[in-house]
This record gives C-alpha cells, structure tokens and sequence, in this order.
C-alpha cells in the first residue's frame, strides 16, 4: 500500500465522533492535508477542536471529504456547487431523520391507544370526523 492510497474506515467508530486527525483524515480521504485545512476554511467541511485549536475528523467527515473529492474530480463540479450539494445532503438526511422520528412516534401512539388505529373516518359523500367507526349523533333539539 502506498501513501497516496486512501485507507478503509475502521467499522467500530461512531460516524460522528471526532478521532481523526488532519493527516490521518487525509489519508483516509486520499487528500493532501492543506486540501483539509482549505476546506475547513471555506466551511466545506469543519471538523471538531481540540482544547488547543487542532482539527479532529470523524467518519462522516471523512466521507463528506470523499464526496467532495469525487464531485470535484469526478464530476468537474465547482466548490461553491459543492456546497450547495452538501447543504441538499444534509437538509435531507435530517428530513429523513425526523421522517423516522415521526413514524416512530406515530407507531408508539398507535400501539398504546387502539382508537388510534384509525386516525379518522369518512364516508362516501366527503364527509370526514376524526376516530373511528360512525359519525358522531348530532343532538337535535324540538
């Protein structure tokens, strides 16, 4: 193996805890070191700080370092596109994320509370109310 040649990322490390430093990023990135240090400057990707200033990456870090270097010499994509398509990765990995939450949440609602089974009934005609079973009787008064 030589030193151009990115490394395998260890499978035991949290993706977002913060390990790696500049040079073994690097490597693992298949980057130069100073690439890093441009990057953290133009916010492309900004690692965590050490009490005394210095970068530590983590696996996601690094991955995001891979994807940029592949957009950039894969692709011909500029930096600022780059970012922009970071900015879409993220927004819609948190999307994701709460999409998750909300389906948990919706399944653990449902689970505790059969009535919940079915949020609302409808008939044929449009008409729509809130649980299940029939419309609720409307008092009439005479």
């Amino acid at each position: 193996m030589t030193n151009d040649e990115p490394l395998t990322l260890p499978q035991v490390v949290s993706p977002d805890v913060a390990v790696f430093t500049v040079s073994v990023a690097a490597r693992l990135a298949g980057m130069h070191p100073q690439t890093l240090r441009t990057y953290d400057r133009l916010g492309l990707v900004v690692p965590q700080r050490t009490r005394g200033a210095g970068r530590r990456y983590s696996p996601r870090d690094v991955r995001k370092l891979r994807l940029i270097q592949r957009l950039s010499q894969d692709e011909g994509i500029n930096l600022e596109g780059i970012r922009r398509i970071i900015d879409l990765n993220d927004r819609l990995d948190e999307a994701l994320a709460r999409i998750d939450q909300l389906t948990a949440l919706a399944q653990q609602l449902v689970a505790n509370d059969e009535h919940l089974a079915r949020v609302f009934t409808g008939e044929t005609d449009g008409k729509v109310w809130p649980g299940r079973g029939r419309a609720p009787r409307q008092l009439t008064t005479t």
